[in-house]
């Protein structure tokens, strides 16, 4: 799949958001090993506190159908710059793809390519959880 492609669909899913409160749609596009895409919208509630964010829309709807191994996520803001994923969908995709390619987009296209590993320097892992005899 393209980048172009891609970027589009999460420009497709940005469509469906639901974000009465903040008016900040934000769409996702997730690209699996395997060439399947997922995508996904962020959905926000009342309470804040229950949104949820389009990256992890996308991973929860992949990982739901047995998908495990990602290569590259297309997030699409309304900012300009466009914003980068938010720290917890940072650590939610590093479980699954630690070297991810993230292209960060406004709703025209591509504006910075750069990889989960640059946004999430020294991640907590699964790794981590191994020697807690310390």
């Amino acid at each position: 799949m393209t980048d172009d492609a891609l970027v589009q669909a999460a420009v497709d899913a940005r469509a469906h958001a639901w974000a009465p409160y903040s008016g900040f749609a934000v769409g996702a596009a997730l690209l699996c090993a395997d060439g399947t895409v997922y995508t996904g919208c962020n959905v926000e509630n009342v309470t804040f506190g229950l949104t949820t964010c389009a990256e992890q829309v996308a991973i929860l709807k992949a990982v739901s159908e047995g998908r495990r191994t990602f290569t590259k996520v297309a997030v699409v803001t309304p900012s300009h710059p466009p914003a980068a994923p938010c720290g917890l969908c940072r650590q939610m995709m590093v479980e699954f793809a630690a070297d991810l390619e993230v292209l960060i987009c406004s709703p025209e296209g591509v504006v910075e390519r750069t990889t989960l590993a640059a946004l999430l320097p020294r991640a907590f892992r699964p790794a981590d959880l191994e020697d807690t005899s310390a």
